[in-house]
């Protein structure tokens, strides 16, 4: 009898599964691949030694031989915000559905370090690549570097045309929490939006402003605030003099928590002395009554998923890609003025 206890000093091999199974090399390849029938007794005994080796196809050498790695590449902006992090979740969940692994990392908002991710996820022959783009307008990302190999950009759109893009619905629904807002009297209406350079921030910024627009009101707007001493700062002039705003919307959960923060600091309360809305649903969002423009987080990453595996198995990348819009809700509580018990969705 063979004693297989030396399997435990090295990596076992396709050719050590055929021996132990009794069996050729190539029907153990045809039983991995699937490229061809294998007997059923054959396939027990296959499948029987490699639990027993615990063996692991090479996925870099089979990508070397033309087959599929079986892997796709996720590139977040970074993942020690919830919001990102629930991101590679979803992904995740898709991939697993199909059979894949997902290779993650982080751009840190830098197109270059983007770039520099995506060429060496290629070289480990990932077969499709989902990407929150960096900074709006920036990401070197192209059909060039990529050639056959689908992206899906989520999120936030990409400037190359042939890319396919997820996005949700930031403007119209910045509208209209803002236009909820006007219906409840307010006419000075604050929007902190951290930093204009995001598609998603400047998006808001837009619904905002086409809201104010229509009634006629005035804009008032601020987007160097991407700390919480720099919000401190524009609160203080804010508040100055009679025409302080009476409402606030914070265009992201990062804003939200610098206004919550600068208005308990200020002793004022929402909505007794000042009405407050938000883009984007968090944690402990429903426990402080916050009215918030719920984006679907977990959906928008599976509806990206699916797209580029739908990508995988048409085997090509388009000319020109497809742009997918999905919904928003809004999620009314009392931090805007509602008198209501609870929260009400309107969608």
């Amino acid at each position: 009898m063979t004693d297989w206890g030396f399997y435990v000093k090295r990596l076992p091999t396709m050719k050590d599964v055929a021996q132990l199974a009794g069996v050729g090399t190539m029907t153990v390849s045809r039983y991995l691949n699937g490229s061809a029938s294998v007997s059923k007794d054959a396939s027990e005994r296959v499948e029987k030694a490699i639990r027993a080796l615990h063996y692991k196809p090479n996925q870099m050498a089979r990508a070397l031989r033309g087959q599929r790695s079986r892997s796709i590449g996720l590139i977040l902006p970074y993942i020690h915000d919830p919001f990102f992090a629930a991101f590679g979740h979803s992904v995740t969940e898709v991939a697993k559905q199909h059979g894949y692994t997902v290779l993650i990392n982080t751009s840190d908002e830098d197109p270059d370090i983007e770039y520099n991710e995506a060429s060496q996820m290629l070289q480990r022959y990932v077969e499709g690549i989902l990407v929150i783009p960096a900074n709006h307008g920036a990401s070197r990302l192209t059909k060039n570097l990529l050639g056959r190999v689908p992206l899906v950009a989520f999120d936030r759109p990409i400037e190359e045309p042939a890319f396919d893009t997820v996005l949700v619905q930031n403007q119209s629904g910045a509208r209209r929490m803002v236009e909820h807002l006007i219906g409840h009297g307010h006419r000075r209406i604050a929007f902190i939006g951290l930093r204009r350079d995001l598609y998603t921030i400047d998006a808001r910024y837009q619904g905002y402003r086409r809201a104010m627009a229509d009634a006629g009101l005035h804009a008032d707007s601020f987007f160097n605030c991407p700390t919480q001493e720099a919000t401190g700062h524009i609160f203080e002039e804010l508040l100055k003099g009679p025409n302080a705003p009476t409402a606030y919307f914070a265009s992201n959960t990062l804003a939200s928590r610098f206004v919550l923060t600068e208005l308990l600091r200020r002793g004022l309360k929402a909505p007794q002395d000042v009405a407050l809305a938000a883009f984007d649903d968090f944690y402990l969002a429903d426990t402080l009554s916050l009215t918030v423009v719920r984006q679907p987080v977990e959906e928008l990453g599976r509806a990206a998923a699916r797209q580029l595996f739908s990508r995988l198995d048409q085997h090509a990348q388009p000319q020109t890609g497809t742009r997918s819009v999905l919904p928003v809700d809004l999620v009314l509580r009392q931090s805007c003025g509602c008198k209501h018990v609870g929260e009400q969705i309107v969608r």
